[in-house]
């Protein structure tokens, strides 16, 4: 198993140390092999705690300094000045303070990294469906302005999640959303099997935008359709495995 780390950046996000890390270089092995960093998964502690320690080295930090939360597909924030002394439920997280390094955790829901060079303050949170459409995105930005970020100077990044071609849903998932805007039926379109694909990163990118952010972008990468360099939880239920790695992504001042 290499070691050498396989982390995504994004240019809008330059100036700032972040990282979208695939599975790769990792010290899992079975279905986690890779750089599995889910204490929720049934995979070694050990393992997992080595992985955690690879990417807080890459990111420049020690492991205490990583940022984490017990994430519940939420709209809830938290704000963070220090290391957490114990778990918090949120979904995303947000500071002002130089050196931690924030994280979340996904395997087909989108991580979405925040910066406002500017005043200082970055963000970071987990968006599947239910918390995009809760909010969870708008909740961030408004955590970023209450540290002093303004929309207009911050970029978000969505990083690898699911995207449409592999996203099947069932009529009553498309309900949810058309029950709050019927617009949103342009996030969705017919699949092989007659049901609707739905398009993650193109809503998030809408709420992002309809938000007020100065930029927002997608980095591209499917989950789902690439193996070898992501968990996914929805390809690890069709292929009938018992449980599944978690990628990480994080960010710092």
């Amino acid at each position: 198993m290499p070691t050498t780390l396989d982390i995504l950046t994004s240019r809008a996000l330059s100036g700032v140390k972040h990282g979208f890390f695939t599975r790769r270089g990792g010290a899992s092995s079975g279905v986690f092999h890779g750089l599995n960093c889910g204490h929720g998964s049934s995979d070694l502690t050990e393992a997992v705690n080595l992985n955690r320690a690879r990417v807080a080295s890459a990111m420049g930090v020690s492991p205490a300094e990583m940022v984490g939360v017990n994430q519940v597909h939420s709209a809830d924030v938290a704000v963070v000045e220090a290391p957490l002394d114990a778990p918090v439920t949120a979904d995303a997280i947000v500071t002002a303070t130089p050196g931690l390094l924030l994280t979340v955790l996904t395997a087909d829901c989108e991580p979405v990294l925040f910066a406002d060079r500017t005043a200082g303050v970055v963000g970071v949170a987990h968006a599947g469906w239910r918390g995009a459409l809760g909010g969870v995105l708008e909740a961030t930005l408004d955590a970023m302005e209450g540290l002093g970020a303004q929309r207009a100077d911050t970029v978000a990044v969505i990083g690898p999640c699911i995207s449409q071609r592999a996203y099947e849903v069932g009529f009553d998932f498309m309900d949810n959303f058309l029950a709050e805007d019927p617009e949103y039926d342009r996030f969705f379109a017919g699949g092989p099997n007659g049901k609707p694909m739905f398009d993650l990163p193109s809503f998030g990118l809408h709420r992002l935008r309809t938000a007020g952010v100065g930029a927002a972008e997608w980095t591209g990468h499917c989950t789902y359709s690439d193996p070898d360099r992501f968990y996914s939880y929805r390809r690890a239920t069709h292929a009938g495995e018992a449980d599944y790695g978690r990628l990480i992504s994080a960010i710092r001042l």
